[in-house]
């Protein structure tokens, strides 16, 4: 590990440079916002890009690792407040709009599902890995039982990417005016909750129109 730089307070390993590195990141983004730059955190830092690209790579790497530090926190609470809500679609509304109304607080995760984050859409990757799995992880800690429930893996994997994809469109634009939490709720109803309830039924009615055809009905 290089020893100068660091304002003349030096990390003692490896470990504790990159959580001051993130730490700054965190600071610089609250300050500058999401355009925040690797020399950006640098300058907050008293240290060179020379030595944030020790660690991190590039702003991409380095913005992305900072969001990943605060998803557990961020998770955790959402899962909490879902805590008892088992029905698919009511589920799902609430988690958006808890997940949404933690974004406002929380500038760091919001950076996995910005536009310019996300990638091109090339070998049947719809968004970043990372995004998704965030999607994924806010899914599975609902205490809904999707096999239960009529849910088959292809359906759970479709709810995965409108999560994801609403979330998206609504951190870049969240309308105007400002929702009030009772409106917003009702907009993801009709929006998300109403696709959510109409997977398994388009399921059955598929099997239906299946079934029919081999009768000759």
């Amino acid at each position: 590990m290089r020893t100068h730089g660091w304002g003349g307070n030096v990390p003692v390993n490896d470990e504790d440079a990159v959580a001051r590195i993130l730490a700054a990141a965190r600071e610089t983004i609250d300050r500058e916002g999401p355009g925040t730059g690797l020399a950006d955190v640098a300058r907050t830092l008293g240290v060179t890009r020379q030595t944030v690209y020790r660690y991190f790579r590039s702003t991409d790497e380095l913005l992305s690792a900072t969001a990943i530090d605060a998803v557990g926190a961020l998770l955790g609470r959402i899962e909490e407040r879902l805590r008892g809500i088992t029905a698919p679609d009511e589920a799902v509304v609430e988690g958006l709009a808890v997940c949404l109304a933690e974004l406002a607080d929380d500038r760091y995760v919001g950076l996995l599902l910005r536009a310019d984050r996300l990638s091109v859409p090339v070998v049947g990757e719809i968004t970043s890995e990372m995004a998704r799995q965030f999607a994924r992880s806010m899914v599975d800690r609902m205490d809904v039982d999707w096999v239960g429930a009529g849910y088959r893996f292809a359906e759970i994997e479709d709810i995965i990417e409108i999560v994801l994809r609403t979330l998206q469109s609504m951190v870049l634009d969240p309308g105007r005016p400002p929702r009030s939490d009772t409106e917003l709720r009702a907009f993801l109803d009709r929006w998300v909750g109403a696709a959510v309830r109409g997977l398994p039924r388009s399921d059955r009615e598929a099997k239906g129109q299946r079934g029919s055809q081999t009768t000759g009905i």
